[in-house]
């Protein structure tokens, strides 16, 4: 899906990410690593942390989403999946971690075939 459907305004809305997972707002904090505040109050939806860390977590879950056919079933993999090589840690763990970089060159090495 198009990263346009995420957002309002020319910002990652928390409520459109929510909608399209099929969660919570409050979830949606909590996978990317942020605070409740973070996804309710209007100017920390706008911070840089906050929009930093919606955007990492759409790009990743876009970047997935051909090999698992929903935006659903790749979020499901975004929180869920242990990636090898990363000590079990899933690409949500990254991400809260501040490795999301880390995460999309994995996904483009897996892409190129480096880890098949």
């Amino acid at each position: 899906m198009g990263l346009a459907q995420y957002a309002d305004d020319g910002l990652f809305a928390p409520k459109k990410i929510a909608d399209a997972f099929r969660t919570t707002s409050e979830e949606i904090a909590r996978t990317a690593g942020l605070g409740k505040d973070a996804v309710q109050r209007r100017e920390r939806v706008r911070s840089d942390k906050t929009q930093r860390r919606l955007r990492e977590m759409v790009e990743i879950v876009n970047k997935v989403e051909p090999r698992f056919g929903s935006a659903l079933m790749a979020y499901a993999w975004y929180r869920s999946e242990p990636l090898p090589g990363f000590s079990g840690r899933t690409a949500m763990q990254l991400v809260r971690e501040g490795r999301a970089d880390e995460v999309l060159d994995f996904i483009d090495a897996v892409d190129a075939g480096v880890y098949a």
